[in-house]
């Protein structure tokens, strides 16, 4: 039995591989004393994660599961189901997010960039997660929702508080901030409609029965708090890898592409684990038997340095071609936001490097701050040096 401790955190790459060498999976205990089976090897967690007979609803758990405590007007979501729901629901949001409706975004993606780069063009040091890494995705976000410019720094303030919080205290009144302002939110898009995609989920719920009342607000929520905290992560935790590695700056330098996201993504994805799974019935994963209703995580770090898979995987390579990474899930419950996520980084990333190509950071690889969770990878801060 192993233990999930601070090493998962800060060395990541180091501990999964020594665990990846012992076996492809194992018996462990979560931070929150719960018990887990952990999947280390590429080939085993790609399969687990189109494996029907892995539940992502918290009914078949029967391990201890705790996790996320949610009110059931947030929890009626996309990450809480199986087929048919899933199926039924992700058709439906999933309308909002093709690529065709996504790419329409890119100019004032790009313009929301330009201007928060502007806005530290003058300074010669910052720390871009506030200034940058946080503000570009939760505009985009709440643009997209309908979300008043007034109101988008309390956004930040609750899923921060959620994913990272000081105390429980500061998570529960966090949950029931945010669940009060959605409530909310929704009840006055009712009453002026506008062409935002909250507009249009309110418009299925209304005039078409197409969801229940709270599918309409767990769906919001997902969109607001999967959309901004993954974003933030792949933004800040990809500037920390470039700005660390200057042969693959160097390439980053030279134009910055959707390959270039993918290998930022790999290298080190803002998610380390896929959302848990629980098995139907007992199953064998990587010669393992793990019993039905069990809580199983799936490494996608780990995954993504598995030299089985990748040659060379602790080498970050922007150019790298061959790179079915894992970030944003595979088979049915593969990301709706993949396109919006692939575009705000490829014009972040684009932009930041082009406005300032002196840019470094301001502190050692040792010296940054890493928050203290093993479920979301983040910066506690990103200082950087732009001139």
């Amino acid at each position: 039995m192993i233990e999930i401790d601070s090493a998962f955190v800060t060395a990541p790459r180091a501990t999964y591989a020594r665990l990846r060498s012992q076996g492809p999976v194992h018996r462990a205990i979560a931070p929150d004393g719960t018990s887990v089976w952990l999947v280390t090897r590429y080939a085993d967690v790609r399969a687990a994660l189109a494996d029907p007979r892995l539940s992502l609803d918290k009914k078949n758990s029967t391990g201890g599961y705790r996790g996320f405590s949610l009110p059931p007007a947030l929890d009626a979501n996309l990450l809480n189901m199986d087929p048919p729901e899933h199926t039924r629901l992700r058709r439906i949001i999933g309308k909002a997010f093709i690529p065709r409706r996504i790419e329409p975004l890119r100019p004032r993606i790009q313009q929301i960039a330009d201007e928060l780069l502007d806005a530290l063009a003058g300074q010669d040091e910052a720390d871009l997660l506030p200034t940058f890494c946080g503000p570009l995705p939760i505009t985009v976000i709440c643009e997209l929702l309908g979300v008043g410019a007034a109101d988008r720094p309390d956004f930040r303030s609750w899923t921060d508080g959620l994913l990272a919080p000081d105390s429980p205290e500061q998570a529960r009144e966090a949950l029931s901030s945010l669940q009060r302002y959605l409530l909310e939110l929704i009840a006055a898009k009712r009453a002026a409609p506008g062409r935002d995609l909250l507009s249009t989920l309110i418009e299925l719920r209304d005039e078409e029965d197409q969801l229940t009342e709270d599918e309409l607000t767990s769906a919001a929520f997902l969109v607001l708090f999967a959309g901004y905290e993954n974003t933030v992560h792949l933004l800040s935790n990809g500037i920390a890898a470039l700005l660390t590695r200057p042969s693959a700056l160097n390439l980053a330098r030279q134009g910055v592409s959707s390959t270039t996201v993918d290998e930022l993504l790999r290298f080190d994805p803002p998610l380390p684990l896929a959302l848990r799974r629980f098995p139907l019935t007992d199953i064998e994963i990587g010669g393992v038997t793990v019993p039905a209703g069990e809580t199983v995580l799936l490494s996608l770090v780990s995954a993504h340095h598995d030299p089985d898979r990748y040659a060379d995987p602790d080498r970050l390579d922007p150019g790298r071609e061959d790179n079915p990474h894992l970030a944003f899930g595979h088979g049915p419950h593969f990301c709706l936001g993949a396109s919006l996520a692939r575009m705000e980084a490829e014009i972040g990333f684009g932009a930041l490097l082009s406005r300032f190509p002196d840019l470094a950071l301001a502190v050692t690889e040792e010296e940054l701050q890493w928050r203290n969770s093993f479920r979301n990878r983040g910066l506690r801060t990103l200082p950087v040096t732009l001139h």
